[in-house]
């Protein structure tokens, strides 16, 4: 039997509700083509921000600048920042343009022939146990360590060829849990949100 390619997500994917987006997403396929090799990592983990109601978000409320334009333009694009001045994190831009949302990938769990780059990366031995590989990109500042994500590219599209999502399916006999978001006290009543979006799965 043929093996079918995944393919990539549209930007149609991209232009819809935060929310939608954020759920949809866990277990995609995350890939970065670096110039050392291909890096697969299926997305376990993410949140939705949303500049319009959520104070979590950075554009809130509707505030554009610098550093949030991006979330302003066309989805399917990726934002990425430093927190801390050491961390970066990876988000995907969502919804129409002037609609300033976007989804955090928060977690993923390596794939592939390119499983010894990321936990090189990470530095961590390789081959990674099962408990070592679900923890290796378990949080969004290990993840961008781990798929070589930096401020190098924030802006990229990902409709494009570098870096994109590819269209697998949940693993048979997941579910998608919901709860709040992590680390956003200052989100007053926003930290309450559902809108963490989590795979409960122990194989992937």
């Amino acid at each position: 039997m043929q093996t079918m390619i995944p393919s990539k997500l549209p930007r149609t994917f991209y232009a819809r509700p935060v929310l939608t987006v954020a759920r949809e997403l866990v277990g995609k396929t995350l890939v970065h083509v670096t110039e050392a090799g291909v890096l697969r990592a299926v997305i376990t983990e993410t949140e939705a921000y949303d500049g319009t109601c959520d104070k979590g978000c950075h554009a809130y409320p509707y505030k554009c600048t610098d550093r949030t334009r991006i979330l302003f333009g066309e989805a399917g694009h990726a934002y990425i920042y430093l927190i801390y001045g050491m961390y970066h994190c990876f988000n995907i831009v969502t919804n129409e343009e002037g609609y300033p949302a976007g989804v955090l990938i928060r977690a993923v769990v390596p794939i592939g022939d390119g499983l010894e780059q990321m936990a090189a990366l990470r530095k961590q031995p390789t081959p990674p146990t099962e408990k070592q590989l679900l923890r290796l990109m378990n949080g969004p500042g290990k993840l961008c360590q781990g798929m070589s994500l930096t401020k190098a590219e924030n802006g990229f599209d990902l409709c494009g060829d570098r870096l994109y999502v590819e269209d697998t399916q949940l693993p048979e006999g997941s579910q998608i849990l919901t709860t709040p978001r992590i680390n956003i006290d200052y989100a007053e009543e926003a930290k309450a949100f559902l809108w963490r979006f989590v795979l409960c799965n122990k194989t992937i």
